[in-house]
């Protein structure tokens, strides 16, 4: 396995002896698209967090921070959007049989495509126009002892050494097929899907001690910290309240002394998880720094929907940092991943669908630190791709209508034609947006109604005052899930005349501090 050496790009020097690639500057640009996983809305430190983010934060500093950027809610669909632009049952789910990607086209134009990491679609990405890939195909896998689903270039791979931590292998194998994409001579499209903060929450301890203490103040103060930091950066207005913490939730104050300790624990691994991101990310910069291709490189990094409420631990009895430990966090502390959106991973609430967008291009962004307040989504990363390639999407029977709008628009501090409505599904659970409005279904239950422009947070229930809204969006919504989704019609049948509850079965297991010991010496 490669150097693991971990430095902040921000201290790093330029080397006297780096090799330029320099391209003129009417030539497209290299391309590196990020993705992280399950990570909520607020966890990069330029969105609010206390997690460690130093390269990221610098990225954004350098770059542009969009507040309203849109996914799918769920690991596959939103895996889907982005590598087609289209909604993720009208691309064919995860066939992408009524689909191109973003690597087929971008190949087309000439450039090197590459990939590492998480796929969890059929098929490997070799066989959807990635020229070099390493990761797993699984949706999840052990971070210390991967799994039987890694593959390099199409071919088993299980090379799991002592030293082997899925995020930073990620980046080891990045390194090397950027290296062979540099050689090339081609410009680059490179996308990296780390598994990470999806669980288990596995992070190596000196990372995880760096976390020590920092939650056991509990999720009330931290997410009210959050919020204020928030504030703060302009996300949100000074005039907004932060919502109190939802009613499935416990005041951290109630919790017995060894349920805070657990909680504690189990966020600070999650925090490592992050921040093991972020070092790794730093290693990429310094790469690409050190090549002299970091100022013709445009950078974007989002995450595939928002903070995962499900508590599925076990084998509590092993630590987490080494393989075979399953640990998550629940809907507490993924109230706070979300800070302050309501709900998480699955639902169409704005918690689910909702999470950071960072672009960075040098010379290209017009206001750098900047926030972009109008709405995206994950369907037009493929249309962004595109519009700085050169690309062009394919006009022929078996491949549906590009979604997606290009955002260099908005890179340039203009204005762009948005989208007339976004469209949400996972599930039973259900949404459409439309200019200030939005609809949403909470796994079947009653359609409820926002206007999204004066309450992001979704705490005042429209429906009662304006039905007529509801019924004319959620008439659009069924439009659009059997006409540009092409949604089975048992998929689209009527919500259920029955409130939202508000809670699921499997966000909370109180009872799991029982099981468990504490790994930490005392």
């Amino acid at each position: 396995m490669m150097n693991r050496i971990l430095v902040p790009f921000a201290f790093t020097l330029f080397l006297s002896f780096t090799i330029s690639c320099n391209r003129s500057a009417d030539e497209p640009p290299n391309i590196l698209l990020i993705m992280v996983d399950d990570l909520g809305f607020s966890d990069f430190g330029c969105y609010g967090s206390e997690i460690k983010t130093p390269n990221i934060d610098e990225l954004a500093q350098s770059g542009l921070r969009f507040t309203q950027f849109y996914n799918t809610a769920k690991c596959h669909s939103s895996r889907v959007s982005l590598l087609s632009g289209l909604y993720c049952t009208q691309a064919g789910d995860e066939s992408l049989s009524r689909a191109t990607t973003i690597a087929k086209v971008v190949a087309e134009a000439g450039y090197f495509t590459t990939m590492a990491g998480k796929w969890h679609l059929h098929q490997e990405p070799t066989d959807f126009g990635f020229q070099r890939y390493w990761g797993h195909l699984s949706g999840a896998t052990d971070f210390f002892h991967g799994d039987s689903t890694f593959r390099l270039n199409g071919e088993p791979w299980d090379g799991f050494d002592d030293g082997f931590y899925t995020t930073d292998a990620n980046v080891d194998y990045s390194i090397k097929f950027l290296d062979e994409a540099l050689e090339s001579g081609k410009p680059f499209f490179h996308y990296i899907a780390f598994n990470a903060p999806h669980y288990p929450l596995q992070a190596p301890l000196k990372d995880i001690e760096n976390y020590l203490g920092t939650y056991s103040k509990g999720w009330d103060q931290i997410r009210e910290a959050r919020f204020n930091k928030q504030q703060q950066l302009g996300i949100f207005p000074e005039s907004m309240d932060l919502p109190p913490i939802p009613e499935h939730m416990q005041e951290w104050s109630s919790l017995t002394p060894d349920q805070q300790e657990f909680e504690s624990f189990r966020m600070s691994v999650y925090a490592a998880m992050v921040d093991r991101v972020d070092q790794n990310i730093g290693r990429l910069l310094i790469y690409l720094e050190e090549k002299g291709v970091k100022d013709e490189t445009l950078i974007m990094i989002c995450s595939d929907n928002g903070g995962c409420p499900f508590e599925r631990s076990r084998n509590l009895d092993i630590p987490p940092w080494e393989g075979g430990s399953f640990l998550l966090y629940d809907a507490s502390w993924a109230t706070v991943s979300n800070t302050p959106l309501r709900h998480y991973k699955q639902t169409q609430h704005e918690g689910g669908i909702s999470s950071p967008l960072i672009v960075s291009w040098p010379g290209k962004i017009k206001k750098p630190g900047s926030l972009e307040h109008s709405a995206g989504h994950l369907i037009d990363i493929m249309a962004t791709c595109l519009d700085v390639s050169g690309g062009v999407y394919p006009q022929r029977d078996g491949v549906e209508p590009l979604q997606g709008k290009s955002l260099v628009p908005l890179f340039e501090g203009r204005e762009r034609e948005g989208h007339d409505q976004l469209y949400f599904r996972f599930g039973s659970c259900r949404a459409i947006r439309q200019g200030d409005w939005k609809v949403v279904s909470f796994y079947g239950a009653n359609w409820e109604l926002y206007n999204i422009v004066n309450d992001r947070v979704e705490q005042i229930d429209l429906a009662e005052e304006y039905p007529e809204k509801v019924e004319e969006l959620s008439a659009l919504w069924h439009k659009m899930a059997e006409q540009t989704d092409l949604l089975p019609e048992k998929a689209r049948l009527p919500v259920k005349e029955l409130p939202a509850s508000n809670t699921n079965r499997e966000w909370h297991r109180p009872e799991l501090v029982e099981d468990w010991v504490s790994p930490l010496e005392p």
